[in-house]
């Protein structure tokens, strides 16, 4: 029996290739945008859940109330380290981190600039990153030791066994390689190179060293592990008061432990409270593939149905022979999965063809784990289920049919056999006008973010890291520099101008005894807003030929309109115990958020608080001349660093990552389900075309023109694409406005959007409509009307 349905499955696909074709390419495009779609949702969906005490490490945060409202922070003061150690049995291990940026590592003739942190000695026990070589409880033992990643060593070293080795950091420090750790996955929330010490941060850094029983200073990352993760609220409420307990009550600050497994997906807090974050993207991919999907499978309900007057002598005769209705059911579903069956194949040979280029959208290194027992449980489910789902309307719609009649050549269920079809198609256009209006609403979100005014110039700015030897020679590399034709201005900064490395507290007159606002803080030198191209409003920048700037400070608009001074120059503002006079008001820079408005902030002339250095190059047509002009002057006055640099335009554009890949996915798989939705339409139309085939028949012989049957045809059509139309245009106003707030600076929903995505689709279906409607206006009607 399985072999005669096997056999028949065949015969139909090869008979009815064209449908066949159609059937198969529009499944396996709905399967293969699902597998591409579920890889990335997986990728977000794992992080972290490699580390094998994942559960029970958790990452300490502050909530305090700021600007009228509670603000979440990662970073926290150092003294929690010590105290968390003692705060609650329940407490295994803590750990602090502090991120080491970028540094210089040498090894003979081998330089390198790497990514590292400095961390305690429970940090690898705790979170146990695997080692290929060393113990988590000894490697970091000694304070001048570093761990370093297994592609570390080998860019570093080669062949040779790392261990004992020194390596050269900042060309300043000695440490000794005590552990190879294997590779850091990019599934990992910690992305290091190599790992040293607290105790060497200690002996290195001064300021690490007055910070260590300073509770004022939120600057240090602490973790803590749980003996079990059922402890977490009771040891939650013990160090809540922690930072009230120690002196900070201004802002009611409260300690609150954030578990591991949510730091990738729902790290957003609004006003304290969980908001959300990457899981609403994993969230919202993961609908539209299933929609996909669903939608792949509708087209094969249509198409098959389309073709069920061929097929319907077939039923009639099994039927009279003794086939039931079951054994027929199971037939069909038995096609369906067998289609669904080729086309899965095809769309896992497409996914593996098209990842290196949705790698590159996704900015992942992806991979379809054929070594995976769960991928192939998954990918037999999802056969099984596509199977099914797309096979079980024709199966019960085929196996319906009476032998009597269909043996007549009557073969039709009813009236209304027609209606579930229309309704699917409706869906179909439904979700594909509910992408289509997201799409172009997203789109304008990019372009209202994007066009939002800087405040500074990008163009031809670039940024280059502040390293020790930059440090000792600076004044010497910044004259010649300047001297060398190719720089317009030089400064250096605790921030480069895309960044946000500081927040502090402003007092000013008149300012209200309980409100506590968070001033974005600028750390300069001379020429700051000559070389980023910063409007000064009033007053003026920093001069070297006034030596009270170090008591200086300038604000920028949004700080003044806060304060509301009416003649601000010379006012003196509270900071840090003392008052420092006001000299200047610039324009708004946006540094932050794109998506943000632009905070108060501050500058102060301190060019010790430093760790960028930017330059304006002049304007010029040939950048890379100069661009290797100033690499050759920075090879002069540091030259044990590899001259690396980066520009603001680009580093600006790296803030869009993640809602440019919305827009590039909703876009892409909008087209695809469109498309998809098309073939569909294709089906429904072929088979209305041809139910009517002898109406259209008599219709011409008594005189009906082709485009009057051509728009009786599409007239139906088009109804299905006004309900689609009607229904969805809400849906997505309503989707799309929840969208919207999480963007402070949000785009609104121009009204235009609804009419123009109905017309397009509108025009669209009856394109395809048209196709068959003329074929069959088209033909002779003796053909249709000859067994009548």
């Amino acid at each position: 029996m399985f072999k005669n349905y096997f056999l028949v499955t065949l015969r139909n696909l090869f008979k009815n290739g064209f449908y066949s074709f159609i059937n198969i390419a529009g499944l396996s495009t709905g399967i293969t945008c699902s597998i591409l779609i579920l890889l990335w949702v997986n990728d977000e969906m794992s992080y972290d859940k490699f580390l094998p005490k994942a559960d029970r490490l958790y990452q300490v945060w502050a909530n305090a109330k700021f600007d009228g409202k509670i603000q979440s922070w990662t970073s926290v003061p150092l003294p929690t380290y010590e105290a968390m150690k003692t705060a609650d049995s329940h407490i295994k291990r803590a750990a602090v981190t502090d991120w080491g940026g970028d540094h210089l590592l040498t090894v003979g003739e081998n330089r390198l600039t790497k990514r590292g942190y400095y961390t305690g000695e429970d940090f690898l026990q705790m979170f146990e990153f695997p080692l290929l070589i060393g113990q988590a409880n000894q490697v970091m033992a000694d304070p001048r030791s570093i761990v370093i990643t297994e592609a570390t060593a080998k860019a570093l070293f080669g062949d040779e066994d790392p261990i004992n080795k020194v390596i050269r950091v900042d060309n300043e420090h000695d440490l000794k390689v005590t552990g190879v750790l294997r590779n850091v996955p990019s599934s990992s929330s910690f992305q290091f190179d190599f790992l040293m010490t607290w105790k060497f941060h200690e002996q290195a850094e001064e300021w690490v060293r007055r910070n260590t029983t300073n509770w004022g200073n939120y600057s240090f990352q602490v973790f803590v592990e749980l003996n079990d993760p059922a402890h977490h609220a009771a040891v939650e409420s013990r160090v809540k008061m922690m930072l009230q307990e120690h002196g900070e009550k201004d802002t009611k600050p409260e300690f609150f432990l954030y578990p591991m497994l949510r730091w990738r997906l729902q790290s957003s807090f609004d006003n304290g409270v969980e908001s959300g974050g990457m899981i609403e993207y994993v969230q919202l991919f993961t609908i539209i593939a299933v929609f996909v999907l669903i939608i792949a499978c509708i087209n094969f309900m249509n198409l098959a149905t389309a073709r069920s007057e061929r097929r319907a002598r077939e039923v009639g005769i099994r039927k009279s022979i003794g086939s039931r209705r079951r054994e027929l059911v199971l037939q069909f579903i038995g096609e369906s999965t067998f289609i669904s069956f080729i086309a899965f194949t095809i769309a896992v040979l497409a996914a593996q063809l098209l990842l290196p280029y949705y790698n590159d959208m996704v900015e992942k290194k992806l991979t379809i784990p054929y070594l995976s027992g769960e991928f192939w449980l998954f990918s037999l489910g999802l056969i099984l289920i596509t199977g099914l789902v797309a096979g079980s309307y024709p199966a019960f719609y085929l196996s319906s049919f009476q032998p009597v009649k269909v043996l007549k050549g009557k073969p039709t269920a009813g009236k209304g056999a027609s209606l579930p079809r229309k309704i699917l198609v409706t869906l179909q256009f439904g979700f594909s006008i509910l992408l289509i209006i997201g799409t172009l609403v997203i789109y304008q979100q990019i372009q209202l973010v994007k066009g939002r005014t800087l405040g500074y110039d990008q163009e031809n700015l670039m940024t280059v890291n502040y390293t020790n030897e930059v440090k000792k020679n600076y004044r010497p590399l910044k004259l010649d520099l300047l001297a060398s034709g190719a720089v317009e201005a030089v400064t250096k900064s605790n921030s480069a101008i895309t960044e946000i490395n500081s927040n502090n507290f402003l007092g000013w007159p008149g300012k209200p005894e309980e409100l506590r606002v968070i001033f974005t803080t600028i750390a300069t030198e001379y020429d700051w807003t000559k070389t980023m191209g910063i409007k000064i409003l009033e007053g003026r920048d920093f001069s070297e030929d006034f030596k009270s700037d170090t008591a200086s400070i300038i604000i920028n608009k949004t700080a003044l309109q806060l304060m509301n001074l009416k003649d601000p120059i010379g006012t003196e503002l509270p900071l840090w115990g003392g008052k420092r006079k006001l000299i200047g008001v610039v324009e708004d820079v946006l540094m932050g958020s794109p998506s943000d408005p632009v905070k108060p902030m501050f500058a102060i002339l301190d060019p010790e608080w430093s760790n960028a250095v930017t330059i304006r190059l002049k304007k010029t047509n040939d950048l890379q001349a100069s661009i290797n002009t100033v690499k050759t002057v920075f090879e002069k006055h540091a030259p044990a660093y590899p001259f690396e640099y980066r520009f603001a335009d680009v580093e600006f554009q790296k803030k869009f990552t993640t809602i440019n890949l919305t827009s590039q996915l909703a876009s892409l798989f909008a087209t695809l389900t469109i498309l998809i939705t098309g073939l569909g339409l294709f089906g429904l139309a072929s088979f209305t075309a041809e139910q009517r085939t002898k109406e259209i028949g008599i219709r011409k012989v008594l005189g009906a023109s082709v485009p009057s049957i051509v728009q009786m045809i599409s007239r139906d059509f088009s109804i299905l694409v006004i309900i689609a139309f009607t229904i969805s245009s809400p849906v997505a106003w309503w989707l799309l406005t929840k969208y919207l707030e999480r963007y402070a600076i949000r785009t609104s929903i121009e009204w235009w959007v609804f009419p123009a995505t109905g017309i397009v689709s509108l025009v669209f279906a009856l394109i395809i409509v048209s196709t068959q409607a003329l074929r069959a206006a088209h033909a002779n009607p003796v053909n249709s009307l000859r067994s009548e």
